[in-house]
């Protein structure tokens, strides 16, 4: 008699910044920085590849690849079976990506989806269609160089006010989680989290790091407390920078690892404009 399969399992939760100096002008960046985040992608190209996911869960901002302002959802989820990044051939040649297609896992999916909407969440649905920036592509290049592991695309709105609160994503983490273990078809998941940390965008402090900000919040990441996480408010992270309200991306990480990271590397660059960091949580 064959043993039923159970549930799924998150094995893995990663969190990384996703400038696109870290791929587009790596060399700007001073050599110790450089190598201490391109060390740390390595260690979770590595540890992901140890996991042997069946899929993974990429949650990610959207910078107007997609939406607009006249439809921006606070969280979305993707279905589709494969998608494009870079979206174009400018912003490949800028990202320093190769344009490609990248697998999705449509299955799982269509059942985070449904379970989103069974626990009183309501994310834009995208069936198709959906092209990549830097959001997924930078991190990607570095963590799974060949696109071997279907994807689910998560958007979380880290862009432009109003935002969803830090709670309302550590919630949806959390949502995540239980989706994944009510399902079978992919048994082994894995959670990749891409933004912040403090930065600017389109504005004149660009290049400047609150690394004060940027500091406690890795000191929050590493505690897993979920009181310290979800306690920020959105004038607290707008003191970091319009970019910085990426870090809804990694709050939904924590939620669906349900315990504290490691910090692997953590670099003020300015030349990448960003607060850079990694981050691997201890499952």
């Amino acid at each position: 008699m064959s043993t039923p399969r159970t549930g799924g399992k998150i094995v893995g939760a990663f969190a990384a910044s996703h400038s696109p100096g870290i791929t587009g002008w790596p060399e700007r960046a001073a050599e110790d920085a450089r190598k201490a985040v391109e060390g740390a992608y390595a260690e979770v190209r590595r540890r992901i590849a140890e996991l042997e996911p069946d899929a993974v869960i990429a949650v990610s901002v959207e910078h107007f690849t997609n939406f607009s302002l006249g439809n921006l959802p606070a969280f979305a989820i993707a279905t589709g079976e494969d998608y494009l990044g870079p979206a174009t051939p400018e912003m490949a040649k800028f990202l320093n990506v190769p344009q490609h297609r990248y697998p999705g896992d449509a299955a799982l999916g269509e059942h985070l989806y449904s379970s989103a909407l069974d626990a009183e969440f309501d994310p834009a649905l995208v069936q198709g269609g959906l092209e990549f920036d830097e959001n997924f592509c930078v991190p990607l290049k570095h963590l799974d160089p060949d696109s071997r592991y279907p994807l689910v695309p998560v958007i979380v709105n880290g862009v432009n006010p109003p935002w969803p609160t830090a709670k309302r994503c550590y919630d949806f983490g959390r949502m995540l989680r239980g989706a994944v273990a009510r399902q079978t078809a992919a048994q082994r998941v894995v959670v990749l989290a891409t933004g912040g940390l403090s930065h600017w965008v389109g504005l004149p402090e660009s290049g400047d790091i609150n690394e004060k900000f940027d500091r406690d919040f890795l000191a929050r990441l590493e505690s897993g407390d979920p009181a310290r996480l979800t306690a920020f408010t959105r004038e607290e992270i707008d003191a970091a920078g319009n970019g910085a309200h990426e870090i809804r991306t990694w709050l939904v990480a924590a939620g669906a690892a349900a315990t504290g990271f490691d910090v692997l590397a953590y670099e003020p660059v300015s030349a990448w404009l960003t607060g850079t960091s990694v981050a691997a949580a201890r499952i």
